[in-house]
Formats: C-alpha cells, sequence, structure tokens
C-alpha cells in the first residue's frame, strides 16, 4: 500500500503552468518552472475583485 504525498494547492496551481508552458511554449523544465513561478507571483498581485 501507498501512502499519499500532500501536495500544496500552490504546488498543483505551478505545477499546472508549468505544463502548459512546457506543451505550448516548448520550454524545457527549468525554464518553463522558473516562467510558472513568476507567471503566478504576478496572478496572486491581482486585486481578488479585479480577477
Amino acid at each position: 500500500m501507498t501512502t499519499p504525498t500532500y501536495t500544496s494547492a500552490y504546488e498543483r496551481r505551478l505545477q499546472m503552468v508549468q505544463d502548459v508552458l512546457t506543451d505550448q511554449a516548448e520550454l524545457d523544465g527549468k525554464a518553463a518552472r522558473d516562467l510558472a513561478t513568476r507567471v503566478l507571483r504576478a496572478l496572486d498581485h491581482i486585486p481578488e475583485r479585479v480577477r
């Protein structure tokens, strides 16, 4: 029996953005991860009522 591992909501969002960047922009893993981090940071600074 395998033990489930906890993945935070932020990590799931980061992985989703990274996957899109890897598929659509043909970036390698590190570049996609770095850009995904910057994208999420920018999105998180948009006020909730504007999103």
